[in-house]
């Protein structure tokens, strides 16, 4: 793992701010409290403050060998005992050697303060280690996190995959029944609904890649769709658009509508013997937008329970996209049956 300092320029400048403020504090200290010489404060400040934290930064180095998690407490408390030593005795002698260079007379003092020297020395130790263990827990905690939400994104993504990838074999299991029939009843209609077929799988090929798209290109999606039905149905299947300029351009899940048409036609147009309004409305509504499906159907017909594939489908990808199922609402009106998407724009 690349050492804090280098990977966060702004750690390194709070790190470096916060030792020259911890330097010229013990110098004033040192100056006008204890009375020491200006000379001789400037070096222990220097010697404490400046060349520890210079060593002190390679202590990240040893903790990346000696973790937390792969050692017991008493070997690694014996290990930076170890360690600590070493440092305290490399960051003397270079004091030494720093202080025998610039002052030969201060060399007394440094032995008469070696007891202090070497306790600060031990507690700066530690306190290193603390820091460092801290940032390297916030740096794992952070790419596991990374790593999590990635995965949760994969997941989410394989899911609403699989969720699509239901839509088109269900579709394309009643079209090619229909288309089945028409070959001998009626072959230029059965021709034309293959044309159309082949033009809606296209689109749903194109547009498979992208999570969503604006209404204006689903509702093109929509219409192949119900040219296909409208082959197999003619005038029992009236679809009817109320969708205002301002919906056009809103963003929607890609092949969200196309279940809710296939769900009205199965419940309200197969049975049928008059003609039946497919009316689909939009409309904004306070940074959402409504949009909702509405068929007529009859009250005396067989009653299907619960929801099925395609509602299902619709409420598990809302759940996945917005993370809230209540986005979809279903309403039996006794004679009509009304579906309503409430999608967040934000």
């Amino acid at each position: 793992m690349k050492h804090p300092f280098l990977n966060n320029r702004l750690l390194s400048i709070y790190y470096i701010v916060f030792w020259l403020v911890i330097g010229v504090l013990n110098f004033l200290i040192q100056a006008f409290w204890y009375d020491i010489s200006y000379h001789l404060a400037v070096i222990d400040s220097f010697v404490i403050f400046i060349l520890y934290p210079i060593m002190g930064s390679s202590i990240w180095f040893i903790i990346q060998y000696n973790r937390l998690d792969e050692n017991d407490w008493l070997k690694n408390i014996l290990f930076h005992f170890v360690a600590a030593s070493i440092m305290n005795a490399i960051w003397l002698y270079l004091s030494y050697i720093f202080i025998k260079m610039v002052e030969q007379s201060h060399v007394n003092f440094i032995w008469g303060s070696l007891p202090s020297k070497v306790l600060t020395g031990y507690l700066l130790y530690a306190g290193y280690v603390v820091f460092f263990y801290a940032v390297n827990y916030y740096n794992s905690l952070r790419d596991r996190i990374k790593r999590e939400a990635e995965m949760k994104m994969l997941v989410r993504d394989a899911e609403l995959n699989a969720l699509k990838s239901q839509i088109n074999p269900h579709f394309l299991f009643n079209s090619l029944n229909s288309i089945s029939s028409l070959t001998m009843s009626s072959p230029e209609k059965a021709q034309e609904m293959v044309i159309n077929l082949s033009s809606f799988m296209r689109y749903s090929l194109q547009h498979n890649r992208e999570e969503k798209v604006a209404l204006r290109d689903e509702l093109d999606h929509i219409k192949l769709y119900l040219g296909i039905e409208k082959i197999r149905f003619g005038k029992k299947l009236n679809p009817v658009f109320r969708v205002s300029e301002e919906c056009l351009n809103a963003r929607i899940p890609n092949m969200i509508l196309q279940p809710l048409f296939e769900n009205a036609i199965k419940y309200g147009v197969y049975e049928a013997t008059e003609p039946v309004d497919v009316v689909m409305s939009c409309e904004p509504a306070q940074g959402f937008f409504r949009i909702s499906i509405e068929n007529e159907y009859d009250p005396k017909s067989k009653k299907h329970k619960g929801e099925g594939i395609g509602l299902r489908n619709i409420r598990q990808r809302l759940a996945l996209i917005y993370g809230n199922p209540g986005l979809l609402q279903v309403s039996d009106l006794k004679t009509r049956f009304k579906v309503e998407l409430m999608l967040p724009q934000k």
